[in-house]
């Protein structure tokens, strides 16, 4: 008996102008074919789900937790939306990422491996002995 193990990946979707000057027939078009796209991974079983997201929300940071207004949809680096893969390896989640329908008009698609989450635990178990024993971690 083979088993074979699956990874998780995330397909995050950069850019929100990307659209912008396709005719009404071109949007209809890359539209139907990312969703085409899409319902063929998840019959595939590759794909677990994905949305769309906003176009601006809030983003908190620093130690005062400091609310602002953002990601902009004019930014090239806001997260337009994503996809969450399970597959072989990630030579398959590129090769997923290479299909999307918007690349051709400036969408950008990241690959990212979701982490388990005993591998950060694990990094900051190894980062305190390293403190505690004296070492730079």
């Amino acid at each position: 008996m083979s088993t074979t193990t699956k990874s998780d990946y995330l397909l995050l979707f950069r850019g929100n102008v990307w659209d912008r000057g396709l005719s009404p027939a071109q949007l209809q078009k890359v539209v139907s074919d990312w969703m085409a796209w899409f319902e063929r991974l998840k019959a595939e079983g590759k794909c677990a789900g994905g949305h769309p997201l906003q176009d601006e929300g809030k983003v908190v940071s620093g130690k005062q937790r400091t609310v602002a207004d953002g990601p902009f949809a004019e930014s090239k680096e806001a997260i337009a939306g994503y996809f969450f893969l399970t597959v072989a390896d990630e030579k398959e989640a590129i090769e997923i990422a290479k299909q999307c329908p918007g690349l051709e008009y400036g969408s950008i698609v990241e690959v990212r491996p979701v982490a388990d989450i005993s591998s950060v635990r694990q990094r900051a178990e190894e980062y305190s002995k390293g403190e505690l024993a004296g070492g730079k971690a």
